[in-house]
């Protein structure tokens, strides 16, 4: 087991290492200006069409489509707003210093470029099934654009074997270890009522995982921001202080200060990356399954929506935690994860801080296992066919039971890995399909017809 370990360590060091956050960035990056840094020019048209959706005046309903383009944004909102946004944050600034965050901005920026093409291909090529259902994702673009099945065939593998681990066991994991840490909830409860509310959900499908998610990630992301807001007015003063550290330190570093090892800025850009990345899931290819399916007039119209998933993931919510944590100077305390987290969340909110996270961590947990319980399910459906769709999902809830009550340290490993081989094909697919992708951006912005909200 150990050699097996030492095996997975090398493989998740690498798909997590230099080399391939730099290919990340820089897809993101050549999308960007390729596109005409369309994520700085039509961000406030992405939030209109939100915003359309949210008060039922969306014109999509008529359109084609399984889910109204709100849900498709809120269901793959629900993948990413995960434990990414409370311990990874913390993690990244506890091994890279303030710095970190600042990175986790710039990626987040590039990244809303990848998230919209991700969307735009996923609707562009999507297929009806042979038992009439939507299907797409970049699977399906990779097929149907690029002409190479075997290589959708490797992305959908991956993610269907990783959906069982990122987007389940390891959610059900941390669920159940802050269940029964914070309010002693026994774990194998906690994994009982787990899996009986996400089988409840997930037979119903894609139109029952966007109904619950319209209403629950709406309601879980203001409840963090707002307790986060709480603790920000309360030490405002320290506003000023917390932003500097961030841009001072991420191009100078920091030295060592009590618990905190100090960080070098190459820390400080790869965790920051990485966790920018792991958090908001530009370049892995996973949001594009659920985009794919949304009721929309043209691809770029949900791809314009679906790259504000980035902005809310990182730069809204996974900012909280950085600022909460700077500004109430808990970083020098030597924690990590969700604890350093809770520990600055109860400097200001005392008892009751640490079960405001709690509350965060299993709310963003549960919204993630249902969205990834879909793109497990789209992933083998490629591969199999419509008919492994509800054995999966079974399979899907019993292993959610077992993540709560066994921790088996490997599937973290193997998994993490998983989810990041995802983007090597994505990538290949977004780069060689980004002329196809000018050409949608100037049909679709072009026609004032098309632009109505």
């Amino acid at each position: 087991m150990t050699a097996f370990m030492n095996f997975l360590t090398v493989i998740d060091d690498f798909v997590w290492g230099p080399p391939m956050l730099i290919i990340l960035a820089g897809t993101g990056l050549f999308l960007t200006i390729r596109l005409g840094f369309i994520q700085f020019k039509y961000t406030g048209y992405g939030w209109r069409l939100i915003f359309s959706g949210m008060s039922r005046k969306d014109k999509s309903e008529k359109d084609e489509g399984e889910i109204t383009p709100f849900q498709a944004l809120t269901a793959t909102l629900a993948a990413t707003v995960g434990n990414g946004n409370i311990a990874g944050v913390a993690t990244a600034l506890a091994s890279g210093g303030p710095g970190a965050a600042l990175w986790m901005w710039i990626i987040a920026l590039v990244g809303m470029a990848t998230k919209f093409c991700e969307a735009t291909l996923g609707v562009k090529y999507r297929i009806k099934d042979k038992d009439g259902a939507l299907a797409g994702g970049t699977m399906y673009f990779i097929e149907k654009g690029l002409g190479l099945k075997w290589l959708g065939w490797i992305f959908a593998l991956f993610g269907a074997l990783a959906a069982f681990g990122i987007g389940d066991m390891v959610q059900t994991n941390s669920m159940a270890l802050v269940g029964n840490s914070v309010f002693g909830i026994p774990q194998i409860i906690t994994g009982i009522v787990l899996a009986v509310l996400t089988w409840l959900v997930v037979v119903g499908g894609i139109k029952r995982i966007g109904q619950v998610t319209e209403y629950l990630v709406p309601f879980m992301a203001i409840f963090y921001v707002v307790a986060s807001l709480i603790i920000i007015i309360s030490r405002i003063n320290m506003l000023p202080y917390a932003i500097a550290e961030i841009f001072r330190c991420a191009f100078t570093g920091k030295a060592a200060i009590g618990g905190f090892a100090g960080a070098t800025v190459a820390q400080a850009m790869r965790f920051g990356v990485a966790r920018g990345i792991f958090s908001n899931e530009a370049g892995l290819g996973s949001g594009s399954i659920a985009n794919a399916v949304a009721k929309t007039k043209h691809p770029v119209r949900q791809g314009t929506i679906a790259m504000i998933d980035v902005m809310i993931d990182t730069i809204i919510i996974c900012s909280m935690t950085a600022l909460v944590i700077l500004m109430t100077d808990t970083l020098p305390t030597g924690y990590t994860s969700t604890q350093l987290t809770a520990h600055a969340f109860s400097t200001v909110l005392g008892t009751v801080g640490g079960p405001i996270v709690a509350i965060g961590s299993l709310l963003f947990g549960f919204s993630t296992i249902l969205t990834w319980c879909y793109y497990g399910q789209q992933c083998s459906r490629f591969i199999i066919g419509p008919a492994v769709v509800k054995p999966y999902a079974w399979l899907f809830v019993i292993v959610a039971f077992l993540g709560a009550v066994v921790e088996v340290p490997f599937v973290w490993l193997l998994t993490d890995a998983l989810n990041g081989a995802m983007a090597i094909p994505n990538l290949v697919g977004l780069l060689l399909l980004s002329g196809v992708m000018v050409q949608q951006v100037k049909e679709y912005f072009s026609n004032p017809e098309m632009l109505s909200i």
